[in-house]
């Protein structure tokens, strides 16, 4: 016994606990045959005395070991290292079977069906980024998701919100949203009419799951949502591309379309689309409400950058509008909080969301139903409300900056629309500007940016055209950026 007391080690300026010390000590001992099986561990106060810990470190200590079978306690008798020891070596399938690395590939074929296109390549290490528009993740209320689930910590209902919850998400998540979008979108919904998604991409993977079949024909904007658009073709759908002008969606174009086709679904963002930031007008948004109602196809309204408005009132959502429940809306609190808070919704008549569900419930089961109820606090409480309301005075203040900056800078190479809202501009150049080799040589520089192409359904059109994002960037960062930016457009201008 005096072995295991002499040679154990302590320290207590470790982070790993005291007791898992104590315990993980006496399992090498045994591992390494110092203490054999049957043999007798002392008493947990002499332990305690002799490692000058307190006596209930070791009791958590054994109570460690006995529930890993690595000792036995008899009661008036003693405590033992474990006869039967627990085996601290994974057995072999059969000694004949060799361990080795992992296979490089499979022995059976394997489709190579999944196409997804990237606005960006793995940025160097270092380089500044204009992504395609995302918040500062700086600023998120990381403080106030830590107080909620600090608060479960201590609630005596948090053991049910650990269980399986409803496919459909948090009752009490989808309340406080229903009466938020009521009151922010002019929505007039229930919890009935939400089902609590992971994002955007994940309602509208569910989407057209329900709804496509092979060929059907769905029309999006070009250039547009390349996230969306693989999606629907995933699904087996016929896209039928429709130019985006200063208004949005052209309907002339959709009705042409309609006319000669049948149309099974349209995928629009009606506020600030993306790329170009566009806002669809009002009378183009009644236009496409009547379009819907008289060809009969369902318009999937992706709720985007909605939130974010620095100037003007936003248009409240077509589905605030839809009479005739052609409307599926969708959106997220992915740029509200972060990229990270992976939390979306969608809206749509209880037939159509019933199908969702069951769907839901087949590839994920039910959301995180910890993360919901936070959510929904975080709603019920205000918060959300007040950091949009701090967010997006900083976004705001944002935009002006890299907007004065490119006039400043590069007045004399790009032309670009100042946008109302959302958090990035779509710059176009001025001809004669390569925007690949631009892309590359900012690279170089240290500065990633797209080059374009991935905007575009037909990737091998030329783009004269970049998204760039300024919301995740402070103001020396804007400053640094614009500078890399515009000496990457001279170099391949040739000016310098």
């Amino acid at each position: 016994m005096a072995l295991i007391e002499n040679s154990l080690t302590i320290d207590k300026t470790l982070a790993v606990p005291v007791y898992l010390q104590v315990s993980n000590g006496i399992i090498n001992h045994i591992r390494q045959g110092i203490l054999k099986p049957g043999a007798p561990l002392p008493a947990s106060r002499v332990l305690a005395k002799n490692l000058h810990v307190h006596r209930q470190t070791v009791v958590s200590a054994y109570d460690e070991l006995y529930a890993q079978s690595w000792i036995d306690i008899y009661p008036r008798k003693g405590i033992f290292v474990a006869k039967n020891l627990p085996d601290v070596v994974p057995r072999r399938l059969a000694a004949t079977i060799q361990s080795h690395a992992l296979a490089s590939e499979t022995s059976f074929p394997v489709p190579d069906k999944i196409h997804v296109a990237s606005l960006f390549n793995k940025p160097a290490d270092g380089n500044l980024i204009f992504n395609d528009g995302f918040p500062d993740t700086r600023i998120a209320p990381v403080e106030l998701m830590v107080r909620e689930y600090r608060r479960f910590a201590n609630y005596r209902f948090t053991p049910t919100y650990l269980m399986y919850g409803l496919e459909q998400g948090s009752l009490n998540f989808r309340t406080e949203l229903a009466k938020f979008l009521s009151a922010t979108r002019g929505l007039n919904v229930t919890a009935a009419d939400i089902l609590i998604t992971k994002g955007v991409q994940m309602a509208l993977y569910l989407t057209a799951q329900v709804l496509l079949s092979k060929n059907d024909v769905v029309i999006v904007g070009d250039p547009g949502y390349s996230g969306a658009n693989e999606i629907f073709e995933h699904s087996g759908a016929k896209l039928e591309l429709v130019p985006i002008d200063e208004h949005g969606l052209n309907m002339d174009a959709v009705e042409t379309i309609c006319k000669s086709k049948k149309v099974k679904m349209l995928y629009v963002i009606p506020h600030h689309h993306t790329p170009t930031t566009a806002t669809l007008s009002s009378e183009r948004r009644i236009r496409l409400l009547e379009l819907a109602k008289k060809y009969k196809f369902a318009i999937i309204e992706d709720d985007y950058d909605f939130d974010f408005q620095y100037s003007g009132s936003p248009i409240l959502p077509l589905a605030s509008i839809d009479t005739c429940g052609n409307v599926i809306y969708v959106g997220s609190f992915c740029k509200t909080i972060a990229p990270g808070i992976r939390i979306g919704f969608m809206i749509a008549p209880p037939n159509f969301l019933l199908q969702a569900i069951k769907l839901r419930k087949l590839i994920d089961r039910q959301g995180e139903h910890l993360l919901e109820e936070a959510m929904a606090n975080l709603l019920k409480n205000g918060d959300i409300s007040r950091h949009l309301k701090k967010a997006n005075k900083l976004y705001h203040e944002r935009r002006d900056i890299l907007c004065g900056l490119l006039n400043a800078h590069l007045g004399d190479y790009i032309t670009f629309k100042v946008p109302d809202g959302g958090f990035a501009i779509w710059v176009n150049y001025k001809q004669g500007i390569d925007p690949v080799k631009v892309a590359q040589k900012a690279s170089e520089l240290g500065l990633t940016i797209s080059a374009g192409q991935d905007y575009y359904h037909d990737r091998s059109n030329k783009c004269n055209s970049v998204r760039i994002g300024f919301a995740s960037l402070n103001e020396q960062e804007l400053e640094d950026a614009v500078a890399i930016f515009s000496k990457a457009i001279k170099k391949v201008s040739g000016i310098i």
